[in-house]
């Protein structure tokens, strides 16, 4: 356990601090903190409603699956799953981090960011497969946003892809088994 820790130290060293340019200084915090500012969470509303309106039967799926699915994956994550494994933020643990915002008090195992991101990218990609490579580059630069800030390991970021990924997959499941069953059950009462 402590050479996995070691090589996550590692990777989060080179990623927080020799990777470190005034540029992605600047764009980073920026990228890691689009859930708090209140033009871009306007704009994702606005896109959201379009989505629902003007994308067809798969944007209406897409868009009304994303509600549970945000909901599900960042409450299991935040309310559950950190609490399991309760680890200790790299900005509480180690010195001469490049912190660029508030460490924040909760755990760091795993990113919700990427958890929430990379679920949402799922169902998106599953109803709007051609803007796949969006949804997913999206989501890896704002895992990669929580590492180059300081607030998260290497570890945290693909621990929480992985989670938000399940969680996506699940409630696309969810969704199918359920369109089949609803379907199923009209032919069957219309027979």
């Amino acid at each position: 356990m402590e050479f996995l820790y070691s090589i996550d130290v590692g990777i989060f060293r080179f990623l927080n601090g020799t990777v470190q340019n005034p540029l992605l200084d600047l764009l980073m915090p920026f990228l890691t903190d689009l859930n708090r500012n209140p033009i871009v969470l306007l704009l994702v509303v606005v896109l959201w409603v379009l989505l629902l309106l003007k994308g067809g039967r798969n944007g209406r799926i897409a868009a009304l699956l994303l509600v549970p699915t945000i909901f599900f994956s960042d409450q299991l994550n935040s309310s559950l799953v950190k609490h399991l494994f309760a680890r200790p933020r790299p900005c509480h643990m180690l010195s001469g981090v490049h912190l660029l915002v508030s460490c924040g008090s909760g755990w760091s195992f795993p990113s919700s960011h990427a958890v929430n991101n990379f679920a949402a990218a799922v169902v998106l990609s599953a109803y709007l497969p051609k803007w796949s490579w969006g949804f997913y580059t999206f989501a890896v630069l704002i895992a990669f946003s929580r590492i180059y800030v300081g607030v998260h390991y290497p570890s945290d970021v693909l621990g929480g892809a992985l989670l938000g990924f399940g969680c996506g997959w699940l409630m696309v499941f969810l969704y199918r088994y359920a369109e089949r069953w609803w379907s199923k059950s009209r032919t069957a009462i219309g027979e």
